[in-house]
């Protein structure tokens, strides 16, 4: 019988296979991780949709621009991360400078970013004595996380890397090291230490959406852990959520990939092949412009931009936004966009 661990390796394994095989994946990457920061951050409450969140933020309504600001944060953060791991190890330091830019302008700005917790926090109930858990107190904080550190780096036991990320991402929740963003930053350590250790080549696996999908369970499998000391209980939680994640990303990939070919084949069939060609690139990372973005992505003038625009609507390709002004249209690249929001 297949266990979850051998599950979960195939699937991950799989992804990587996909997200490597696919023409021109980093035009699609981008979108992977705005999808994860959307979902990620809907987990704490944050209600910024894939639409709204690919805006610049001048266009968001001011009342919304907090929710639409963690988002974007979640995406710089995840981008820094990855940066920075081409050049260093992951360490408790990157992940506070990814705290920091979780928080940087947004909710939480006032929460120390990127400073461990000098204070004690609770998990649920209005006060310690009502709380539903209690992390360690702050003067344990350098210690426990420097064994954390330790963990990820130990070569000297053979914990293979998925388990050894199940219980990272454990024991970072139960630490609780921040002031505040410890659920994003516990969901971002995910894919980074499989980056890190060489399971993933790229930041491809979204797991907030399946963590959501699952909350009730997700929280009571890290509970048991801490009442019942369940720690296989969490493992084998983990791992079918890692595998659960990895199919849906493997299956994504797929369906990028035809329509990247569809619309290849589309646009070597207009007039305008090349500046339809470089506009559908543009899209894959943008997907929601004006006729103004794109003169500027294509170095164009508004006429040509405007000609292209309109021919891509006319043809199905962009849709009109809902709600979009008469005076700046927005267009949408809806088939792409609708990939992002299948579950």
């Amino acid at each position: 019988m297949t266990t979850a661990f051998e599950r979960a390796v195939k699937a991950l394994a799989v992804l990587d296979a996909c997200s490597e095989f696919v023409p021109d994946v980093n035009l699609f990457i981008r979108m992977h991780v705005m999808r994860e920061a959307s979902a990620s951050t809907r987990i704490e409450g944050t209600r910024t949709e894939l639409e709204e969140a690919v805006l610049p933020e001048n266009a968001v309504a001011a009342e919304r621009r907090d929710d639409w600001r963690e988002v974007n944060n979640y995406v710089a953060a995840m981008e820094w991360a990855l940066d920075e791991l081409r050049r260093l190890p992951l360490t408790i330091r990157l992940l506070r400078g990814v705290h920091e830019r979780l928080l940087a302008g947004a909710r939480g700005a006032k929460k120390f970013p990127g400073e461990i917790r000098r204070s004690q926090n609770w998990i649920g109930g209005v006060s310690i004595a009502t709380a539903r858990f209690v992390p360690p107190a702050p003067e344990y904080l350098p210690d426990l996380l420097g064994d954390l550190e330790l963990f990820w780096h130990n070569d000297r036991f053979a914990v293979p890397h998925l388990v050894r990320c199940a219980i990272s991402h454990y024991q970072f929740e139960t630490l609780h090291p921040f002031c505040d963003g410890n659920g994003r930053v516990g969901r971002l350590l995910i894919p980074l230490y499989l980056i890190d250790k060489g399971e993933l080549a790229l930041p491809s696996l979204y797991v907030s959406a399946t963590l959501e999908r699952h909350r009730g369970a997700y929280y009571d499998a890290l509970t048991r852990v801490r009442e019942k000391n369940d720690l296989a209980g969490w493992v084998a939680f983990f791992l079918d959520a890692m595998a659960e994640t990895a199919r849906t990303g493997c299956a994504k990939f797929k369906k990028i990939s035809a329509l990247r070919d569809e619309m290849r084949a589309y646009s070597e069939g207009i007039r305008n092949a090349a500046a339809a060609q470089k506009l559908l690139s543009h899209l894959y990372r943008e997907p929601r412009v004006t006729i103004r973005q794109v003169a500027a992505a294509l170095a164009c003038d508004y006429q040509s931009a405007r000609r292209l625009v309109r021919r891509l609507t006319a043809d199905g390709v962009l849709v009109v936004a809902e709600g979009a002004s008469r005076r700046d249209t927005l267009y949408d690249f809806r088939r792409y966009l609708d990939l992002f929001r299948e579950e």
